[in-house]
This record gives C-alpha cells, sequence and structure tokens, in this order.
C-alpha cells in the first residue's frame, strides 16, 4: 500500500457527510476507480445507526438556515439552496428508501431502521464506483505542490484532491474524536471554539425536578443572562430525568445555554411550563381564581395549568408553599412565588453531559474559510470540506443530516469537476 498509485479524491470519514461527498466525487470524476472514502472504523455508519433512536431522521420537511447556529445563516443558506430536503427525499426514493413524515415534521424511513438508510449509501457508493477503505484511520495529512499525502495503519497515500469529512466530536465512540480539526489547523484554517450540542443538561444534585424522572411536559426554555436579559429561547418536548434534563427543548437550547454560560457564569436557565403566556397573565389569573375559588386548595388550582404529578411538587418545591394551602390564604408574595414557578422556573444547570452524549458538535472551521460555491478551502487549494467539522449545528429533528448530505454532495461534485 505504501507504494500505491495517487488517487484522484480522497474522502476522510465516511459517515453521512462522507459517504455522499463520495457518492458524488465518483459520479463526476473522470476515473471513479480513484476516488475512495477512508474510515477508522471496522464497521462503516455507526454514527448513522444510533441516529434517532435507530430508526435515523434523515431530514426535516422544511429546513431553513434558521434552525442552524454557528457560522451566518446566509452563507449557511448558500449551502443549503444547493440540496433541498425536497432533493434529500428524491436521492432516498431514487435508492429504493421511501421517508415517511411525522406530526413533528420529521422525515424517518418507512421501515423505521436507520440500517436502510446506511445501506442506500453504501449502495451510491458502490454504484458510483468508489471504495471505502475501513480501518485506515488517518494520522497525518501532510501537503506538497502536487498533492497531499495521509499517513494511515497501511501505509502513506496519495492524492491530487483532499476532502475531510470527519465529524466533530460527538459521540466518540462511533469514531468522532475531533483529530481532524488538528489536519484542518495544519492547513491553513482557524478553529471556532467547539463545544457539545444537542446534548442532555445536568442539575445539581437532589434537585427536586429530578425525582421527577420520566415526565414530559411541553415548554418554553429560555437562557438569561446575569442581568436578565434573555439571549435565546425554545419551545418544544422537556423530560425530566435523573440526572437533569432531556427531551428536544433541552437539547435545542443546549448549545445557546453553554456558549452564554462559557463567558457569563451567571447565566441561568429558565422553564415556562406555560409556553406564550406570561407572568402577569398568570398572576391576574390567579387573583381572579381567588375571588371565585378562595376556599380550593393552590394544588387543585393548578392541576388545570400543569400535569398532577408536578402540580404538588411545583407548588412545594418551586413555590416553597405549602400545596394545601387556600387560595385566600396565600399572601401576595407567596402568590407570585407560584406563578414565577409557572412561567419562569430558575433551575440550576451545573454542565452539560459531554460529547459522550451529544449529538453534534458545535463550532469547528469557521464557513468564512470555505469557498461556498464549492466547498474548497480559502487557504489552501484541492482541500474541501464538509459537514460536521465546519461551525455549523442544526437543531434537533434532522437538520444536521440535511447539512451533511447539502454540504457532501457538493464537496464532493465540485472536487471532481474543479
Amino acid at each position: 500500500m505504501a507504494n500505491s498509485p495517487p488517487y484522484d479524491i480522497l474522502i476522510v470519514g465516511a459517515g453521512a457527510a462522507g459517504l455522499m461527498a463520495t457518492t458524488f466525487a465518483a459520479q463526476n470524476a473522470d476515473s471513479s476507480n480513484k476516488v475512495a472514502a477512508l474510515d477508522g472504523a471496522k464497521i462503516i455508519g455507526a454514527k448513522i445507526l444510533v441516529s434517532g433512536g435507530g430508526r435515523c431522521n434523515v431530514t426535516h420537511d422544511v429546513v431553513t438556515p434558521n434552525d442552524f447556529a454557528g457560522s451566518k445563516r446566509n452563507q449557511i443558506a448558500k449551502v443549503l439552496k444547493t440540496f433541498t430536503a425536497d432533493d434529500t427525499v428524491t436521492f432516498f426514493a431514487d435508492l429504493g428508501v421511501k421517508l415517511k413524515r411525522e406530526d413533528t415534521g420529521k422525515l424517518f424511513p418507512t421501515t423505521d431502521k436507520a440500517q436502510t438508510v446506511l445501506n442506500a449509501l453504501l449502495k451510491s457508493v458502490n454504484q458510483a464506483g468508489a471504495t471505502i477503505l475501513n480501518e485506515h484511520r488517518v494520522t497525518k495529512i501532510s501537503r506538497t505542490d502536487n498533492d497531499f499525502t495521509l499517513r494511515t495503519p497501511h501505509g502513506d497515500l496519495h492524492t491530487r484532491k483532499l476532502i475531510l469529512a470527519t465529524g466533530g466530536k460527538s459521540l466518540p465512540k462511533t469514531g468522532s474524536d475531533g483529530l481532524a480539526y488538528g489536519f484542518a489547523i495544519s492547513l491553513g484554517h482557524t478553529l471556532t471554539q467547539t463545544t457539545p450540542a444537542l446534548v442532555p443538561l445536568v442539575l445539581s444534585d437532589g434537585h427536586w425536578l429530578t425525582r421527577l424522572s420520566g415526565l414530559t411536559a411541553d415548554v418554553e426554555l429560555a437562557v438569561a443572562s446575569s442581568t436578565g436579559k434573555i439571549t435565546h429561547r425554545q419551545t418544544g418536548s422537556l423530560l425530566m430525568t435523573h440526572f437533569g434534563l432531556s427531551g428536544p427543548a433541552a437539547m435545542d437550547i443546549s448549545r445557546h445555554w453553554i456558549a452564554s454560560h462559557n463567558t457569563d457564569p451567571g447565566t441561568q436557565l429558565l422553564i415556562n411550563f406555560l409556553p406564550g403566556r406570561t407572568f402577569e397573565q398568570i398572576e391576574t389569573e390567579l387573583v381572579e381564581l381567588t375571588e371565585s375559588h378562595g376556599s380550593a386548595g393552590i394544588t387543585s388550582i393548578l392541576y388545570d395549568y400543569v400535569q398532577r404529578r408536578l402540580a404538588h411538587t411545583l407548588a412545594a418545591d418551586g413555590a416553597d408553599v405549602d400545596p394545601t394551602t387556600p387560595m385566600a390564604q396565600l399572601s401576595k408574595p407567596q402568590r407570585r412565588a407560584v406563578v414565577k414557578a409557572l412561567t419562569a422556573l430558575p433551575v440550576p444547570v451545573v454542565r452539560d453531559r459531554g460529547y459522550l452524549f451529544a449529538e453534534v458538535t458545535a463550532g469547528g472551521v469557521p464557513l468564512a474559510e470555505i469557498n461556498l460555491a464549492t466547498m474548497e478551502s480559502r487557504t489552501c487549494p484541492d482541500l474541501y470540506l464538509c459537514g460536521e467539522i465546519l461551525d455549523v449545528d442544526g437543531r434537533i429533528g434532522g437538520y444536521n443530516f440535511q447539512w451533511a448530505w447539502a454540504s457532501g454532495r457538493l464537496a464532493g461534485m465540485s472536487a471532481a469537476i474543479g
């Protein structure tokens, strides 16, 4: 292998973006037998197989730049428009995979099996005539005037054009360990600080919400700075767990809480159990209910607002009010404490669960350093980047896969025809 002839295009990483890049590079290359994807894993596609609870949330029915964070939205838009969610549906349909839309807008294979999606991607690579070299972990990349040299356990490989599709640091058990960030830096790029994203949040030990493990609620979460300014809001389903908070709402807001907390340790996370309703509205309602239902206990009143399991604990622990207290006997401060617990409950997030449990990585190579018409590096000719290695991360719901499909396709096609 050490003396193998040079490849036209090598793709480092055979995940979602890498397999897409490999397919389109081979389809558009003059000699597809000289296109190959390298991956350190023995079995390809581990991250695809665990996604969406093993079902693979392929994309979302509506995808816009507003569903992403990291680089500027107009930059993200330039890539997304080259391959839309509808294009994704067509691409997989042509490979024999029909997608179904769920009420949330998420699109899954009708088989409800991620293996179906992975098989289709591997099929597309095979049909295009490209090669996948598994157990070829790249440990070093160097650049000469004419090509790139990649060091692997099987010897050095040489290529005229190189695509980095290595992912980030999330779910490191699947092979994403962040090693390729060093490759990008050695080839002239900078790096926006990386943090976990789409990751559960851990509350302080013994917090009363952890006693509600298993309970879900539709909420609005808000990140508040130490000065009280709300910097981000997120609605969705929240899951209480034995360690803290999970579910779509917590996962989506995690990258914003982490980013704010890194610069402002006084950052708080607030829960509104009545999304769309304000403190003032609920306080007015409780005053009116006191006049008409003064003998009713506060817990029985809260049953009309939140789940029974939550109502008692919210009064006792969230507002520090005896749940049996009749409405008419609540002092004004007590009533306002109940309202605050309902609409702006501060929760003591102490950390996130880290890359081991994160679905994606925030940060990475800035899109400003990429020619967005081709995904080619602006600092290193013949180098292309796609997928999670870039400073783009989407909400939960198939958005990150859509970024992988769009950026991977564009990088592969551009490397072949450029």
